[in-house]
C-alpha cells in the first residue's frame, strides 16, 4: 500500500514540474499549483501520523487539485508561449 500511496503523492509533483518546464506563467497560477501541491503533502503527513481516513481524503483532494491548477497552468504557460512567436 505505500508503495501506491508513494504513486499517488509523486504523479501530482511530476505533473506540476512539467507545467513550470514550460516558463513562466503568473505568479498567481503558480501559487495555486504550489498550493495543492501542499495540500498532498499534508494529506501524506496526517497518514504517517495514523490519520488514515483524514490523510486519504486530503491526499485525494489534493491530488485532484493539483491535477486542475496544474492544467490551468500548463495550458495559459503553453498558450503564452505561442502567442510570442
Amino acid at each position: 500500500m505505500r508503495q501506491g500511496l508513494r504513486w499517488l503523492v509523486i504523479t501530482p509533483g511530476l505533473i506540476a514540474a512539467v507545467g513550470l518546464g514550460f516558463g513562466a506563467a503568473g505568479a498567481a497560477d503558480k501559487a495555486k499549483v504550489d498550493q495543492a501541491t501542499q495540500q498532498v503533502q499534508q494529506g501524506a503527513k496526517q497518514i504517517g501520523q495514523g490519520n488514515v481516513g483524514t490523510g486519504v481524503k486530503e491526499t485525494a483532494k489534493g491530488i485532484g487539485n493539483t491535477i486542475v491548477e496544474g492544467a490551468k497552468f500548463s495550458g495559459q504557460t503553453i498558450k503564452e508561449f505561442f502567442a510570442g512567436k
